[in-house]
């Protein structure tokens, strides 16, 4: 058995039946600074392979104590409030096309085509959903996609797509898909506390002023790529690894991590030198290694990566990047092992590559990033050997997203198993906290899942 810090967190199966009531869309309620025919510049951080995606969330908010249904008209204040806050976020209500040499930026049309709102019903209430402290796939529903519609698809997209779903108790969700195109976690996060606060109030939030300029990451003339960028390097797929995981259906698997199991890994995990870790490096060096051995990929000489995202924020100096600048700033650290070096290992040594990494995403590697993406744009996203993270606990999800009704029972993604080679780091409730406890999510093939359980035992690190 998993000692207490560590609880496999069990999701309920059910089908959620929804009946989709109203579509429309909403577009900004005064003028906007744009006409028919203007385009936006989109940068080469916004237009990497791996943005060219829709993040998908869901929103699950309980009904009031004093009658068991909002008094207030759900679907109407949200939409009112989006209208509002598409003044000053104006580019979310454009659409994305492809230029002549396959870059994108974002266009208006003759008719200003707006984000989407969807309403719709079920015939359950929240309680029926289960456990709410762990992503469910079957929540799929509650987050609305076209009829047919392709995976990847983000061309002539509604860039912002809110589905709200009312639930006979009288709570609801709002299932949200942003263009990842558009704004990284923080840039969504500061869009929705936005959309949210201006819900609260009843009048326009944006705190801080929304900036756009993604000029200031155009690319250097002539480009000047200064770093191998093996985030972005072909793969030759020679392994059993993604064979395991796209040819068998791979389930999620969630678990509660608490900080008492985090301190004693970070402790056991510190690299051989006086430099430390953070609790990221040991808990992704960690997560890594557990899932290789589970999979016992083979062959034992095949090389692995490792890549996970790093706000290069804070690292811009020439210039520093203005508040309220809502674009990509993330950069894609990557780190390589192959199978035996990985597994046979200690801990510590997974955790300085790890360490790294993300130590070299510097103001030169993100340069360097959007020169390689000039000269080189990736068509296709690479998956053979790789383990993405991506880290959600120190966003302010909860936070950020009370509308008006609270802060959300449950806030963030729903289904990682259509790319199952990505683990994410969630935090835990309305705490918002990073001190706490963290769930982590990770998709693998059922007959691999009690092997990953018994290799996160801290037990295992001594074998």
């Amino acid at each position: 058995m998993a000692p207490p810090w560590i609880q496999e967190l069990h999701l309920n199966s059910l089908t959620i039946p929804i009946t989709i009531i109203n579509k429309f869309p909403v577009t900004p309620s005064k003028p906007i600074p744009v006409k028919p025919g203007d385009t936006l510049y989109l940068s080469n951080l916004d237009d990497m392979i791996g943005a060219r995606v829709f993040t998908p969330t869901v929103y699950f908010y309980q009904s009031d104590s004093s009658g068991g249904t909002f008094h207030k008209p759900v679907t109407e204040i949200l939409r009112r409030s989006l209208a509002d806050v598409l003044v000053p976020y104006y580019p979310l209500s454009g659409r994305l096309r492809e230029t002549k040499n396959g870059k994108l930026e974002v266009f208006f049309g003759h008719e200003l085509e707006g984000a989407l709102m969807v309403e719709a019903r079920t015939n359950i209430a929240l309680s029926e959903l289960g456990d709410f402290a762990a992503p469910n796939p079957c929540w799929e529903p509650l987050i609305f996609k076209f009829p047919n519609e392709e995976q990847y698809k983000v061309l002539e997209m509604p860039l912002v797509i809110a589905q709200v779903t009312l639930f006979t108790c009288g709570g609801f969700s709002i299932g949200l898909r942003l263009c990842h195109c558009i704004c990284d976690g923080m840039g969504a996060m500061q869009f929705l506390g936005a959309w949210a606060a201006t819900a609260k109030t009843g009048t326009l939030v944006t705190e801080p002023e929304p900036c756009w300029n993604r000029e200031v990451f155009k690319p250097r003339d002539p480009p000047e790529v200064k770093f191998p960028h093996m985030e972005f390097m072909r793969i030759d797929e020679r392994s059993n690894l993604t064979m395991k995981l796209w040819k068998t259906k791979p389930v999620q698997k969630c678990y509660r991590i608490n900080r008492e199991f985090q301190n004693q890994l970070k402790s056991l995990a510190q690299p051989f030198d006086d430099a430390g870790c953070t609790t990221f490096d040991a808990m992704a060096a960690h997560i890594w290694r557990s899932w290789v051995k589970a999979l016992d990929v083979k062959p034992l000489d095949y090389q692995l990566r490792l890549t996970f995202s790093v706000n290069a924020r804070q690292k811009l100096k020439n210039p520093p990047l203005k508040e309220g600048f809502y674009g990509n700033v993330v950069c894609i650290a990557c780190t390589t092992s192959n199978v035996s070096e990985l597994v046979n290992g200690k801990l510590p040594e997974t955790t300085l590559w790890v360490r790294e990494a993300r130590q070299n995403v510097t103001e030169e590697y993100l340069r360097s990033t959007v020169d390689y993406v000039e000269v080189d744009r990736p068509k296709q996203l690479e998956f053979g050997g790789k383990l993405t993270i991506t880290q959600w606990t120190r966003f302010s999800i909860y936070k950020c997203a009370d509308f008006g009704w609270g802060q959300p029972i449950y806030a963030g993604p729903i289904d990682l198993t259509p790319t199952p080679q990505v683990c994410v780091f969630l935090p835990e409730g309305e705490g918002d906290c990073s001190n706490g406890s963290m769930i982590v999510c990770i998709c693998l093939p059922e007959s691999a899942a009690n092997k990953f359980t018994q290799a996160l035992l801290i037990d295992s690190l001594s074998t």
